[in-house]
């Protein structure tokens, strides 16, 4: 079976269709396939591979990837890198076209070894949330360690 996203004139992911291995031997061939069907443009429909996340595959070769990410309705189509973006989850992220995934604007700090350790125990677990208010206010800021078990 092969996916097609159904993209609007500006780019945004409206569905994602799934198409016969029959009608879709080719991406230009399901393209003319979902065209005759529904009546939308060839060129507005997108292949998209449900294995891909990340621009990794979930096979583990990455080879197989296709397109940065599974398409989902509200996506974007960028053409030029030729990824699906998820929504922005935050005006200070920026496009990672390495990992098909949103970049905060700063890496956080490392967890502590105790930290670490209390995770690797399951009597806690620590990560790093992003604050748009916080990094908004000073620049330098962001991330916040939160103890997801408290």
């Amino acid at each position: 079976m092969a996916h097609f996203a159904k993209i609007s004139e500006e780019n945004i992911v409206l569905s994602v269709n799934v198409v016969s291995d029959a009608n879709a031997a080719t991406e230009e061939a399901g393209q003319a396939y979902l065209e005759q069907v529904h009546g939308w443009p060839a060129n507005l429909w997108v292949q998209t591979s449900y294995n891909t996340h990340a621009n990794k595959h979930n096979s583990g070769d990455d080879s197989k990837a296709l397109r940065g990410n599974y398409a989902g309705i509200g996506f974007s189509w960028d053409s030029e890198n030729q990824i699906f973006w998820p929504p922005k989850p935050y005006a200070s992220h920026t496009k990672n076209t390495t990992t098909a995934n949103w970049k905060a604007p700063h890496e956080h700090a490392p967890l502590t070894e105790e930290q670490e350790a209390q995770n690797e125990a399951g009597t806690h677990f620590w990560t790093y949330r992003w604050d748009e208010a916080a990094y908004q206010a000073d620049n330098t800021a962001g991330w916040i360690l939160t103890n997801l078990d408290a």
